[in-house]
């Protein structure tokens, strides 16, 4: 079917992504950061999300307002058999459009689960209907097919953008992916709609405050071209830079030079880019120098020795570690004496230390962390309170430990994050 291009003052494209269990939140809405992405890298521009839960009228007033904003809607979930999945009959009614079987799409269900040795429920052949006009987007894993429509406006009684268009998808990720790769991809880049390219890369920063970062790189934050971007997270800072061109090779070259001035900037508190870690970037930085880590985690429960392993290929450099909650585990596994413990306490620098050296020693491991600290919400006092922590490694060159204070307002598990990334980001320091 024919499109125009979509030219910088055109509507763009719109995500509405359909299920009462999305406003619920019984489930995480994947689909419409994925799609983001595959927009982005397409070079078709993206301004709106919206989800709407599975109700005929809102979802027919939420598809007639997009049609009058967007060239193009694509739509997520509502395709299954069930009396709550509205969305294609919905899509139609919205623009007073007749459902029409289409023999090809049943057939083809009949024969998908002819193979898993089932015969097709008469409830299946709601997946068979679609908008008079419309064609099929075939679903190469699942049932229920998707549809690219452009409606007559000639037979509109409100405004929609010229051209306009809307796909639907699956809410299942894996169906909608495969059909979006399959069939929605080669679609947009042959109809025009994908105009240029963007690209992007995602500086990670640790050990920086958002607002100290971006007075270092204000000026750049007003670039049109790339554009940079600051977010904030758990103990996190990162610096998005977007550059949109005609081809992705254009669109690295203006990448390039920004990011190596941020870089500059920034110095050691940049400890990576796109999908790096702090753990994956610590377990590097020892592999290629042939050393090994082991922990030792009171507060933390396990939370940097997870960080650690869920990085592939970590074992040959993560030899293992030891979650000391009490003082009797801390003697035995780590050999931290008792005098101590009752000289300064579980939460100090002392026992700190000697949980690293311990842990160190007990796997032969170069180097070691080890946390103490008080997590909460309980167990605080005014000389040790909440959300202080002892942070100790421990190595060849020696052992430290320092107390930091992360402050009680966030809550137990925000505390537990930014210890073990304050403890990975402090060995990569020491690494250099």
């Amino acid at each position: 079917m024919a499109a125009e291009t979509l030219g910088p003052t055109d509507g763009g494209a719109e995500l509405l992504c359909i299920g009462t269990e999305l406003l619920l939140g019984g489930i995480t809405n994947t689909n419409a950061r994925w799609l983001a992405e595959q927009l982005a890298a397409l070079g078709v521009p993206h301004f709106r999300q919206e989800v709407v839960g599975d109700n005929r009228g809102r979802l027919i007033a939420a598809v007639r307002a997009a049609a009058g904003r967007c060239r193009l809607l694509i739509c997520t979930g509502g395709l299954g058999p069930t009396p709550d999945d509205l969305t294609t009959e919905a899509i139609a009614a919205a623009f007073g459009a007749p459902l029409t079987e289409r023999p090809e799409v049943w057939a083809d269900i009949e024969a998908k689960l002819a193979l898993r040795g089932r015969s097709a429920s008469p409830s299946l052949r709601r997946q068979a209907l679609l908008p008079l006009g419309a064609e099929v987007l075939p679903n190469p894993t699942g049932t229920a097919p998707g549809m690219l429509w452009t409606p007559d406006p000639a037979a509109l009684a409100f405004p929609v953008q010229p051209g306009f268009t809307v796909m639907t998808f699956p809410g299942v990720p894996s169906e909608m992916r495969a059909m979006w790769t399959a069939t929605a991809a080669p679609w947009l880049r042959a109809s025009g709609l994908a105009a240029g390219v963007f690209a992007s890369r995602t500086l990670r920063f640790w050990g920086v405050a958002e607002s100290s970062l971006a007075e270092q790189v204000a000026d750049l934050l007003a670039l049109e071209n790339p554009t940079v971007a600051p977010y904030a997270g758990a103990g996190e800072v990162t610096l998005r830079i977007t550059a949109r061109a005609d081809g992705a090779a254009a669109a690295e070259a203006l990448l390039a030079p920004v990011e190596a001035e941020l870089r500059q900037r920034a110095g050691a508190s940049c400890y990576g880019a796109d999908g790096d870690s702090l753990a994956a970037v610590v377990l590097q930085r020892l592999r290629e120098r042939g050393e090994t880590l082991a922990v030792a985690e009171s507060c933390t429960g396990g939370g940097i020795g997870a960080a650690l392993a869920a990085v592939p290929g970590a074992s040959d450099v993560f030899l293992g570690g030891v979650i000391a909650y009490a003082n009797a585990v801390k003697q035995a596994l780590l050999g931290v004496p008792a005098g101590l413990l009752a000289a300064h306490g579980a939460v100090s620098d002392p026992v700190a230390l000697a949980m690293a050296e311990g842990a160190r020693r007990a796997t032969g491991a170069t180097w070691a962390i080890a946390v103490t600290g008080i997590a909460g919400p309980g167990g605080g006092s005014a000389e040790k309170p909440v959300g202080l922590v002892h942070i100790a490694i421990a190595g060849p060159t020696g052992s430290s430990s320092e107390g930091v204070r992360f402050g009680s307002s966030r809550g137990r598990a925000w505390i537990q994050t930014l210890t073990a990334g304050e403890a990975l980001d402090r060995l990569r320091r020491r690494l250099g």
